[in-house]
């Protein structure tokens, strides 16, 4: 099962959240940074966390995008 993922823009760019990184749950877990998520007509912060390694992977964090619309969110992704 996918998800759909839309675009949605907003003309400010939300405040990055704030938080403190647990301990890693064992070694070479790798950290997922926190994700924004479309919820009710606006973004959502969701807490990052622990990830297993994915072999000849690494993890690229989400980052936010200016456009002539706004701001919009890129996910995160493994590469």
């Amino acid at each position: 099962m996918t998800a759909c993922e839309g675009s949605y823009y907003v003309a400010t760019q939300p405040v990055d959240e704030v938080y403190v990184r647990p301990a890693a749950p064992y070694y070479g877990a790798v950290w997922i940074d926190g994700d924004w998520v479309w919820r009710g007509g606006r973004y959502v912060h969701i807490a990052g966390h622990w990830a297993r390694p994915r072999a000849g992977r690494v993890w690229v964090s989400g980052s936010w995008y200016h456009v002539n619309r706004g701001y919009r969110w890129h996910r995160g992704y493994w590469r």
